[in-house]
């Protein structure tokens, strides 16, 4: 569940990522248009706003796939560009998309590593370095025990397994890596029940972890149960920020559909 208190207020926290005047365009579409956001560590963040309201281009822009036309993002108050996915990665941000990017035909472990696998000894070429197998292996299995994921088996492929269950394993994935936020894009979609429960826990016991976390979702009620504070775009707008509770759904809606 949501936390309660905090020792310090959001206003009186230095925020973990922070974007300022934020703009993206795509020939003549403005996608962002003079975005701010805030993200915090130990708070989840719900970013709304119907489908075209830039939410997905801003993201991508802070996980480095595009790149802004303007604004400036910092991390820890400290100015930082993202060019590239793998710089963002380098400052501690993980992000996890829809489309999840596993590979069906390979195991949690080879999922966690591909593109970042453990070999050495480090004085070899890389052709001839041998990969550390059962290192990799203890420390995918010490993540999903911290993270409390079970699988029905920790060598099958994924491929094989339930959508919480490789839902469950990007989210890990993201966790292993991540020392500062994640960004979780519609992280129960097409989920059941049961299933959307579990991935919730894991959103939770990320921001336990201290990270900041940043939740894409259209389900009202996930919101209201676990968002901290909610951020509403509009037609690539931020139109305005929100603490989500039982009361104020009505409004929160309103924001979203411009009403």
């Amino acid at each position: 569940m949501k936390q309660d208190s905090q020792s310090l207020t959001v206003d009186e926290r230095a925020p973990t990522l922070r974007v300022r005047g934020a703009v993206k365009r795509f020939g003549a579409v403005l996608a962002i248009d003079d975005v701010d956001l805030s993200a915090y560590a130990g708070e989840v963040l719900a970013l709304l706003g119907d489908n075209g309201a830039g939410k997905s281009t801003l993201i991508k822009c802070i996980s480095g796939v595009h790149r802004l036309d303007s604004g400036s993002t910092e991390i820890d108050g400290s100015p930082q560009e993202i060019h590239t996915p793998a710089e963002a990665r380098r400052l501690g941000i993980e992000t996890v998309y829809q489309d999840l990017a596993l590979f069906d035909n390979m195991d949690a472990t080879s999922n966690f590593y591909a593109g970042r696998e453990r070999a050495g000894p480090s004085w070899l070429p890389k052709p001839l370095r041998v990969l550390r197998r059962n290192e990799m292996e203890r420390e995918t299995q010490v993540v999903l025990d911290r993270l409390k994921v079970v699988l029905p088996s920790f060598s099958a492929h994924v491929g094989l397994m339930s959508g919480g269950q490789r839902q469950a394993v990007a989210v890990a994935r993201a966790a292993a890596f991540a020392h500062k936020v994640v960004i979780l894009d519609e992280p129960t979609a097409a989920l059941g029940v049961r299933e959307s429960r579990q991935v919730l826990g894991l959103v939770e016991r990320l921001r336990d972890e201290g990270n900041a976390v940043i939740l894409i979702t259209h389900n009202m009620e996930q919101v209201v149960d676990i968002a901290d504070r909610a951020m509403v775009m509009r037609r690539g707008r931020k139109v305005g920020e929100i603490k989500p509770s039982v009361a104020n759904r009505s409004e929160i809606v309103s924001m979203i559909v411009g009403a």
